[in-house]
């Protein structure tokens, strides 16, 4: 007898794998703890995290909102203006670094020096720069909305009793003054670029790792119970500013971020790992949950991947008690509800523009 007569089909490549049809993985993932309707849920991350936020809500879990949009904005204006996306209105988070940094300027621990940008007489947010499309017109309306967004970001962690965060780059722009860092290249978006202000950075697997584990401290200072979800973005870089080529540049970084993954799994009990990645972007996936241009996830992909979540917390589909848009008679997980990619705030994406 040895180890390897003891396993079942789900570790071993040819019966798990190989000879399954890639549509039914569903042993791909169990579930760490439970996740119920009861449960506060709060999410942060990449542009690939707005689908998750989506799905809980839509299926009628509770999801944590401390910043919700103004009742006259439709939906289309609610996720222009950044509100609707996450648990307060802070956009996407691309790097570690960036949630750190959101939880030190919300208590006033860290104060950027980089802390307006102004274009057109327009004021705009260097960490939040398309949150408002045409800016702010005054410095006591930039002011004001930054005292409440500060207000709904503290009272998150308090209230959580699960925090998801997609990891989605490992690449960003940092001030080299303070070591603050952008969502995007300053200039790219809003913003001026000075190559002697802002500088180029890499995070590597420790930087990584030591930023969410501090994360994961504070949270767990203010919240003792809190339990975490973690999950790596399955679209590939738009542009890389590494100097390798753009396909070994996203196969390094999305490594690196489902290292961390794995290491925080290893060494916390309350963390949990969910294969996003995995499920649509490894080879056994055949690419069939992209869109044409290879980045992108389709709508189907969406689906696949938040309906492997959800059936292995025992959300069984269309029979279960989930809660869809009015206007809508689809089954939350499917392709038809699926956040569109339209919806989706990327700045990370508009960087494809200057590939031309």
């Amino acid at each position: 007898m040895h180890p390897y007569q003891q396993f079942g089909p789900e570790a071993f490549w040819r019966q798990g794998v190989a000879e399954r049809n890639p549509l039914h993985f569903e042993d791909v993932y169990t579930p760490r703890f439970e996740i119920s309707r009861e449960t506060r849920i709060a999410a942060a991350g990449s542009c690939f995290a707005q689908h998750i936020g989506q799905q809980f809500k839509r299926r009628g879990y509770s999801f944590l909102d401390t910043e919700p949009p103004p009742p006259l904005l439709d939906a289309a204006q609610q996720h222009a203006f950044g509100y609707d996306l996450y648990s307060a209105r802070y956009g996407n988070l691309y790097t570690v670094r960036q949630l750190v940094q959101l939880l030190k300027r919300a208590t006033g621990e860290f104060v950027p020096e980089d802390d307006v940008w102004v274009e057109d007489g327009r004021l705009f947010d260097p960490y939040r720069p398309t949150i408002e499309p045409n800016g702010f017109a005054t410095t006591q309306e930039f002011e004001a909305s930054r005292v409440d967004h500060y207000d709904a970001v503290a009272r998150i962690l308090p209230q959580a009793d699960l925090f998801v965060f997609t990891f989605g780059l490992t690449e960003s722009w940092m001030n080299t003054a303070d070591g603050a860092v952008y969502p995007t290249c300053p200039g790219t978006v809003h913003g001026e670029f000075d190559p002697g202000r802002h500088q180029f950075v890499n995070f590597s697997w420790p930087q990584i790792m030591e930023d969410f584990e501090s994360f994961l401290q504070v949270a767990r200072s203010i919240n003792p119970e809190m339990r975490f979800l973690v999950t790596v973005s399955p679209v590939p870089l738009t542009a890389t500013a590494s100097g390798q080529h753009v396909l070994a540049a996203s196969m390094a970084s999305k490594s690196i971020l489902r290292a961390v993954c794995a290491e925080l799994y290893a060494r916390y009990d309350y963390v949990d790992y969910f294969p996003s990645y995995e499920l649509v972007a490894s080879h056994p996936m055949r690419a069939m949950f992209f869109d044409p241009n290879l980045r992108t996830v389709a709508a189907n992909g969406v689906a696949h991947v938040m309906d492997t979540f959800f059936r292995a917390h025992g959300d069984a589909g269309p029979g279960d008690a989930a809660v869809a848009p009015e206007d809508s008679t689809a089954h939350p997980g499917s392709a038809d509800s699926a956040m569109d990619e339209d919806d989706v705030v990327c700045e990370e994406a508009l960087l494809e523009v200057f590939g031309s």
